[in-house]
């Protein structure tokens, strides 16, 4: 059952436990994180509430982003997880410019929770500056538990965002669906594309997502897709068709198994769930053909 989004400004920290942070991905790491909130706060008998950003805070100084998570959908996906409540931080640069005292104070106001959990290298204030030390001396003050929890390991490293991108960026959408703990995913609108697949016999759907969204590497995947409340099994490339003399453009387009409904303008949601093969040149296009066939059939079998 999802729980109440709102803004920080309209929240009630008082006496609650909070879990504290971006959250790009809600990857298993910050499930730990946000699980041990809620735990420690059933335990004391008080509220649970997330804190966390309206953007990625880096959204406001740079334009190349590799975002896990659209806004909405991270909002979406920390309601999910049984907190009492999401609080949502309108970060723009007069908070960006706060030094880190002075962001607390303008966070929680009056009303200090109970306590604040967060990952290791935790970091927010002007010019990310504050750190754990200053979060408990502040709290020190308050009557508010700074609680630093280490990161999460699997096979020996931590499960971070960094992490899961350099798996993306590898076209590994087995592993960083591991960390994740479900497969990742991209949506976006269905726009027209080059038209080369109808032309083939194999229609595809040319997917247009965010500019700052992660895109898995190039290459050839398995995949679920998402059309209003129907699931599909998928065959996806990603890339510049290499085949196609004079085709510059990357794509992501999507053939779906055992359906040919007109689809141009409507929402298309891929999960990854297994990388098939590269991106390679084939010598005609009907070599090009045989090989989309049996990328096909492999994409219905997984």
């Amino acid at each position: 059952m999802s729980c109440r989004v709102r803004s920080a400004s309209e929240a009630s920290f008082a006496d609650a436990i909070c879990a504290f942070g971006v959250f790009d991905g809600v990857h298993e790491g910050h499930r730990f994180i946000i699980r041990t909130a809620i735990d420690q706060a059933r335990e004391a008998g008080v509220r649970s509430v997330i804190i966390t950003f309206d953007k990625d805070p880096t959204e406001l100084f740079s334009d190349a982003h590799d975002k896990l998570m659209g806004n909405e959908e991270r909002l979406d996906a920390l309601a999910s997880l049984g907190a009492d409540e999401v609080a949502v931080i309108a970060f723009d640069h007069v908070e960006a410019s706060l030094p880190a005292e002075a962001f607390l104070e303008d966070t929680f106001g009056a009303g200090a929770p109970r306590a604040v959990v967060v990952g290791e290298g935790f970091r927010f204030g002007q010019g990310a500056t504050g750190a754990i030390e200053d979060l408990a001396r502040w709290g020190s003050r308050h009557g508010m538990a700074a609680w630093e929890l280490a990161l999460l390991e699997l096979d020996g490293a931590p499960v971070t965002s960094t992490r899961i991108r350099a798996c993306l960026r590898q076209g590994q959408v087995e592993e960083a669906a591991r960390l994740l703990g479900r497969p990742y995913g991209l949506a976006g609108t269905v726009v027209s594309g080059r038209q080369a697949g109808r032309e083939m016999g194999i229609c595809t759907a040319n997917l247009s997502v965010a500019a700052d969204r992660m895109v898995p590497a190039d290459g050839v995947y398995a995949a679920f897709a998402r059309i209003g409340d129907g699931i599909h099994r998928a065959a996806v490339s990603i890339g510049v068709p290499v085949t196609f003399d004079g085709v510059t453009e990357s794509t992501i387009e999507a053939h779906i198994l055992d359906f040919d409904r007109d689809i141009y303008g409507e929402e298309l949601g891929l999960s990854f769930v297994e990388h098939l093969r590269p991106m390679i040149r084939f010598d005609s296009t009907e070599d090009l053909v045989a090989q989309i066939e049996r990328d096909i059939e492999r994409a219905s079998s997984i």
